[in-house]
C-alpha cells in the first residue's frame, strides 16, 4: 500500500459527506483565501507562498495543486525552486533556534 496516490482524493467525499458543514465553511475559506485582492497579493505570488507551505508541511497533495496552479498563473522553474528554498531555509532555521531550547534543557538539567 502507497499512502500517497493520486486517487486518494475520491476519499473527499467520505469527508463531505460526514462533515458538510465544516468541509463547505473549509472549501469557502480557501477559495476566499485565494481569490480576495485585498491583500495586494497576486494570484501567482499566493501560489507560490503556497508551494513553500506546502514542502514546508511535506503534503504531497498540497504540492501537486499548488505547483500546478503556480505553472497556471505564470510561474517559472526558477521561482518554484526559490519557494523550495525558502521553505528548506526556514525548516532548517527552525531546527537551528529549537537547538537553543535544547542547550538551555541540557544547561539546565
Amino acid at each position: 500500500m502507497h499512502y500517497h496516490n493520486s486517487d486518494d482524493a475520491s476519499y473527499n467525499r467520505h469527508l463531505r459527506n460526514a462533515a458538510p458543514t465544516a468541509y463547505k465553511g473549509l472549501m469557502e475559506f480557501d477559495k476566499a483565501v485565494f481569490e480576495e485582492t485585498d491583500s495586494g497579493l497576486d494570484r501567482r505570488t499566493k501560489e507560490l507562498i503556497a508551494v513553500a507551505v506546502a514542502a514546508t508541511t511535506q503534503c504531497p497533495y498540497c504540492i501537486d495543486a499548488h505547483v500546478k496552479n503556480a505553472h497556471k498563473e505564470g510561474a517559472t522553474e526558477a521561482e518554484v525552486a526559490a519557494a523550495v528554498m525558502i521553505s528548506a531555509a526556514l525548516r532548517a532555521g527552525g531546527s537551528f533556534t529549537h537547538g537553543w531550547m535544547a542547550m538551555k534543557v541540557l544547561d539546565n538539567a
